[in-house]
């Protein structure tokens, strides 16, 4: 039986701003975007990177999609891209980028990633990078290093790692994070966070009202922007998935994805060490 996951094994890591604190000291996260009719996902994970203190967030989108986004966001900065180079040109400054919600299941998705996997950012690969590779898992493996987080519900997990989840979903989780190279957060109501160096916990808060479509974005933005502000990055998935669940009990039944980021100040303010 592996631990459960308990805050007080990572809430002294959680990275607070200092006196002389700046938005590029406070990290810098990308979130790619899909395209014009896909724009939500995106802005629910930079929203909940900026909530959790990343210091300065910004959206990657295709070319078609920024006229929809630069209407809707506000500290939250934009640029587009036509190719996977320019994409990775953009990245290079970020500490951190969240790719994969309402990405596209497409060849540019996965290049995409590849080209993010050579800028050194911490990544947090989700819902569309991660079924994309369904027949090719070595592909996205390579691309990866062990400083990122894989986010997949049993579904596409499934499609990565096919028959895994017949071991049981904790030794599933960490046969996955060795083989990928990577943190793995395998979704559901008790989530388990595996390492590759074999650590491993479960998430013992889980909450129903989260199953709601975009609940899963608002984390992979709450991750990413834990390690834009350099935390370790199994602590991150670690107090990233508890906060996540908490919020979701604040709020209780009736909750939408677009309540999540709002209700992370309050769940934030009740670890900070006043």
């Amino acid at each position: 039986m592996n631990p459960i996951n308990d805050p007080m094994t990572w809430r002294s890591r959680l990275p607070w701003p200092g006196a002389e604190a700046h938005k590029h000291a406070r990290g810098r996260l990308g979130v790619v975007s899909g395209g014009a009719l896909s724009t939500g996902a995106a802005r629910l994970a930079a929203r909940a990177g900026l909530r959790i203190g990343a210091g300065l967030v910004k959206v990657f989108c295709p070319l078609d999609a920024a006229p929809v986004l630069a209407p809707t966001l506000e500290a939250v900065m934009l640029a587009s891209f036509a190719t996977a180079d320019q994409l990775a040109t953009l990245a290079q400054p970020m500490d951190a980028v969240v790719i994969g919600p309402a990405a596209g299941l497409t060849d540019a998705t996965a290049a995409n990633v590849a080209a993010l996997g050579r800028t050194g950012a911490d990544l947090v690969i989700d819902a569309d990078a991660l079924t994309l590779f369904r027949d090719r898992p070595g592909d996205l493996f390579a691309c990866l290093d062990r400083d990122d987080v894989l986010t997949p519900h049993e579904g596409e997990f499934e499609r990565l790692f096919p028959g895994l989840l017949a071991e049981g979903r904790e030794p599933a989780a960490i046969e996955a994070a060795t083989r990928a190279g990577t943190v793995l957060v395998l979704k559901g109501g008790a989530t388990v966070i595996a390492a590759p160096d074999g650590r491993c916990v479960v998430n013992g808060n889980g909450s129903p009202w989260l199953a709601t479509a975009g609940s899963g974005d608002v984390l992979a933005g709450m991750i990413g922007g834990l390690l834009a502000q350099h935390m370790d990055s199994f602590d991150a998935a670690c107090a990233a998935v508890w906060m996540h669940a908490d919020a979701a009990h604040r709020f209780g039944p009736g909750l939408t994805a677009e309540d999540l980021p709002d209700l992370i100040p309050a769940v934030l303010a009740d670890l900070y060490p006043w």
